[in-house]
């Protein structure tokens, strides 16, 4: 698989609120040193990188809500802003996918010619799912490692419940199998971006 020399990427919600317990227990504790390793690959080869920051709106509920130090970046994130050679955009949303934030991700990609994303952050089968599926729905190219976010274990409907592990793979046969997009690892990726080197 190669990375294309401008394929975008996005990283979603990479948030201090994800770290209380409100949400319960999370899957792939490498999550964060794969987003931080693929944010300083793209920033090296000058690749454009959205920021995409959930305000939420669910008032005192959300650990995610605006004005609440559960709102930031996670640290790792925050000090690499602005510091890629590459074009760079944050967006903000209130809802799932990142093509619904402002300003708009899909106009940013399409003005920098852009037909590949790349996609890492939190959660895998909510924000993360839902911009992937969107993506691919709008022609985009849509690379997916699955090792570079995470998720939380989640109640359901009937009684049934599913560990963080059981959605992340839901997520990942549902993508690839459906074609929305490419599920790969980390390390694919930066063989990728290798591979895309002339």
């Amino acid at each position: 698989m190669e990375i294309a020399e401008n394929a975008a990427l996005v990283v979603i919600d990479v948030q201090k609120g994800f770290e209380e317990e409100f949400w319960g227990k999370r899957n792939n504790p490498a999550a964060e040193g794969n987003i931080a390793a693929l944010i300083d690959l793209w920033q090296e080869t000058g690749r454009p990188v959205a920021f995409v920051r959930h305000d939420s709106v669910e008032g005192s509920r959300s650990p995610l809500r605006t004005g609440y130090a559960g709102n930031a970046f996670k640290d790792f994130v925050e000090e690499r802003r602005g510091k890629g050679s590459g074009p760079e955009l944050l967006v903000t949303k209130t809802v799932n996918s990142a093509f619904y934030g402002e300003p708009s991700l899909d106009g940013w990609l399409t003005g920098l010619d852009v037909a590949q994303i790349v996609i890492v952050g939190i959660q895998t089968n909510m924000c993360n799912e839902t911009t992937a599926r969107m993506g691919g729905n709008l022609g985009y190219e849509v690379v997916f490692p699955l090792d570079a976010m995470h998720t939380f274990d989640l109640d359901g409907p009937f009684g049934w419940s599913r560990s963080a592990d059981e959605l992340s793979q839901a997520t990942a046969v549902s993508l690839h199998g459906g074609r929305f997009a490419k599920v790969v690892s980390t390390e694919d990726v930066v063989k990728g971006v290798s591979a895309g080197v002339r």
